[in-house]
């Protein structure tokens, strides 16, 4: 027998958020809807809202990061929220201490919400399954497996500029298998009905499960690009490869890459994406990075407003729960007297 979602609390309500697998159209689009009404906040002389005044954030990165990392600690600050950065890949954890015991020490802070981002897949799932029923848990990304807020902006840049999705065509080019931005991008893009989604790659950097992820799988990269609306490259995750045969970067980039010549095979309007860091001249040129079509730097911008409304819908959620507990305490109390 499966075990229920961990992201939904009893009420069914969005607690956590964790993967998008298993998300609705609707909640997907109420998080679009939110992060929409943020994007003017820095234009303000005060970039600032008091929605999460008096809670604490904890950004719990078992795993390097820079962008994701950042990202959430402005989106919590531009909330009004306390931040507290905490140092796990020279912490504790790295002398033997285990995830729980770690997760409890944790928990004796005091805090509100933990960002979690760990190298191994699943982490996130656990840790909502074993935390304290008062605490949100959003994913920064675990192992192979998801970076749903990645997903959740990448979806909402391309909201942007393109409208709806029914009618387009997005490929994503790369490393698949050991990308967790392209398992939220195409889950994303799947469940807000995107026309087509493509994948191109080398066959050993396919996962797979590839044939049932809702998505067309193409070999030649000129063949993929043709009438394309979005264009998502992604890095070389050498970092999680153990087996895999991995062309050299020049023959990555010969075969693989974003190239000028290539991106005029799309249509001339199409955008161009990147999770980042981007390494140029191996998966996409540094005049396609930086061109008129590229929309990366938008999406790190982006990001913020997505972080923000994710973050105020889930603990908004937690706190309609707590409230509604208080009020049924009360009640029964009161009529005790």
């Amino acid at each position: 027998m499966s075990l229920p979602d961990p992201q939904f609390n009893a009420a069914g309500t969005l607690q956590h958020f964790i993967d998008l697998q298993g998300l609705d159209a609707d909640t997907l689009t109420r998080i679009l809807d939110t992060a929409e009404g943020f994007t003017g906040i820095n234009d303000r002389k005060i970039k600032q809202v008091p929605l999460l005044r008096g809670k604490t954030v904890a950004n719990l990165f078992f795993e390097n990061s820079t962008r994701t990392r950042t990202a959430f600690e402005l989106a919590a600050k531009r909330l009004s929220a306390d931040i507290l950065n905490i140092d796990l890949v020279t912490s504790s954890t790295s002398k033997g201490e285990s995830l729980l015991d770690t997760l409890r020490v944790l928990e004796s802070l005091q805090c509100d919400m933990f960002i979690v981002r760990h190298a191994d897949s699943g982490a996130a799932h656990f840790i909502a399954r074993h935390v304290a029923p008062h605490i949100n848990i959003i994913n920064g990304g675990d192992g192979q497996h998801s970076h749903p807020t990645q997903g959740m902006l990448d979806v909402f840049t391309i909201r942007r500029h393109k409208g709806d999705f029914s009618n387009l065509c997005v490929v994503i080019i790369g490393d698949i298998k050991h990308s967790r931005v392209a398992r939220s991008d195409i889950a994303a893009l799947t469940i807000l009905g995107a026309g087509e989604v493509r994948v191109v790659g080398p066959k050993t950097l396919m996962p797979s499960d590839v044939e049932s992820m809702n998505v067309k799988v193409f070999s030649s990269l000129d063949t993929a690009l043709k009438g394309a609306d979005v264009i998502i490259s992604l890095r070389l995750q050498k970092e999680r490869m153990k087996n895999a045969t991995v062309p050299s970067s020049g023959e990555f980039y010969r075969t693989y890459g974003l190239s000028p010549q290539r991106l005029a095979l799309a249509k001339p309007d199409a955008l161009v994406m990147h999770p980042g860091p981007t390494n140029r001249g191996v998966e996409i040129a540094g005049s396609v990075a930086d061109g008129a079509q590229s929309v990366i730097l938008e999406q790190v911008t982006y990001g913020i407003a997505v972080r923000m409304a994710v973050m105020s819908i889930i603990m908004g959620n937690s706190d309609a729960m707590s409230a509604s507990r208080i009020s049924n305490n009360t009640t029964t109390t009161d009529a005790q007297l």
